[in-house]
């Protein structure tokens, strides 16, 4: 009888229709929710795509025209980001959701006012990496906000709700970016980056109760944290696609930075820039809407390998054919290529970091934050090394796939091997 009662209440949290044992009752209604988890957590892609078609503006003024000069301002973003990712998990533990989403917010909004009073470059060059530092805040703690709150199925819903609305950000950003730069300077897209964190940030402070008990909170210590940190780095299935998932976003965070050169000075789009961006980053949000039916057929592995032998074999197909024009294929083709490149990006991106975390479920904190500030600083570090290669060409671009995608294959190999000899 005892037993029966326990798996009925299983069942019930797996639908979500009880909060698991450190979830308290929600607040707000459900929709509200749902609009305010994607407007924190949209920050961070809004802070990157929103400045790319005022690069060719704030350069010239700034005195940097290089684009190996002009990546930075996405890269020290980056830089962090990766940072952040490391502090915030912890934090949230031990003083509550909201506190540390305040001070991830607080540091937000005093990078964009630096990044939009900046004289130099290297002042906005500060502002961006604290920008990141700030943004990151939201961006890890919303999940654990989410987890205190739902359980089961219910908690995969509203993570769907909420990534719906934010993998679409990258489409209509830059449009705004560019549509607020054109009006009142590029400046002020940093004065609406401070409007934005102020609203979301008095939102959250009126309408949305802490979600961490007192009495759930844990008090971390140095042994505690390097415990976490040795069970994630001694676990060879974690560590192999924690470096492949690096190691994929490298090439990505180089077309980030160098996609308003190539678009604008390459193809001379002008301001049909954000368009052409949207087109791409739209098929990164159909594979993410795509994955969820497409990895309960197949499973992450599958998928995984095929995206990537699939990103080898395009990118190997446009060094080919763009290679008699030295490199710089027609437009369409050069969409026609990067599309379903970057459909197969996005199926990489969710699976490879569940890849990562799933035989570290024991210390998902922790794990997740190593995981996110490892393979981030290894995407910052390759991207800046790769963008010293950028030409205006695609051969970098490119090649830079190919390759990492084929490496990727080789430390998926390695780590299965690894994971299959590994003691239960």
């Amino acid at each position: 009888m005892q037993n029966k009662a326990t798996n009925s209440v299983d069942d019930l949290s797996e639908h979500g229709q009880i909060p698991s044992s450190k979830a308290v009752e929600p607040n707000l209604a459900f929709g509200e929710f749902i609009v305010l988890m994607a407007l924190l957590m949209s920050l961070v892609a809004l802070s990157i795509d929103g400045i790319l078609p005022a690069l060719k503006i704030l350069g010239p003024e700034m005195g940097e025209t290089a684009p190996q000069q002009l990546q930075k301002v996405i890269t020290f973003l980056f830089a962090g980001l990766a940072i952040g990712q490391m502090i915030y998990g912890p934090i949230s533990d031990q003083i509550g959701r909201k506190k540390s989403i305040y001070i991830g917010l607080t540091l937000f909004f005093v990078g964009s006012v630096i990044s939009w009073a900046s004289v130099s470059f290297d002042q906005l060059l500060l502002g961006r990496f604290l920008q990141g530092l700030g943004a990151a805040g939201p961006r890890i703690v919303l999940i654990a906000l989410v987890r205190d709150l739902y359980a089961g199925r219910t908690m995969a819903r509203v993570m769907s709700f909420v990534m719906g609305v934010f993998i679409f950000v990258p489409v209509i950003a830059p449009i705004m970016g560019q549509t607020v730069a054109q009006l009142a300077g590029w400046r002020s897209i940093f004065f609406c980056f401070m409007i934005l964190c102020v609203i979301s940030g008095l939102w959250l402070m009126v309408r949305q109760k802490e979600t961490l008990l007192p009495s759930k909170r844990r008090k971390l210590t140095p042994s505690t944290i390097w415990q976490g940190i040795k069970i994630v780095l001694t676990t060879p299935s974690c560590v192999g696609y924690m470096i492949a998932t690096g190691i994929v976003m490298g090439p990505f965070l180089l077309y980030l930075s160098t996609s308003q050169d190539l678009f604008q000075n390459t193809y001379h789009v002008g301001d049909l820039f954000p368009y052409f961006f949207a087109a791409l980053a739209l098929s990164i949000g159909v594979a993410s809407f795509s994955n969820s039916k497409l990895v309960m057929r197949f499973g992450m592995r599958f998928l995984a390998r095929t995206a990537l032998s699939v990103m080898v074999g395009l990118t190997a197909l446009a060094l080919l054919v763009s290679a008699p024009n030295g490199f710089v294929p027609p437009l369409w083709l050069f969409m026609l290529l990067f599309s379903p490149l970057f459909f197969c990006m996005g199926l990489l991106f969710g699976n490879m970091n569940a890849l990562a975390m799933e035989e570290v479920g024991h210390v998902a904190g922790m794990g997740s934050a190593v995981v996110g500030s490892v393979s981030t600083i290894i995407a910052m570090l390759l991207a800046s090394l790769l963008g010293l290669f950028y030409d205006g060409t695609i051969i970098t671009l490119a090649a830079s796939f190919m390759c990492c995608g084929a490496l990727n294959l080789v430390i998926i190999w390695i780590t299965e091997r690894l994971r299959s000899v590994a003691p239960a």
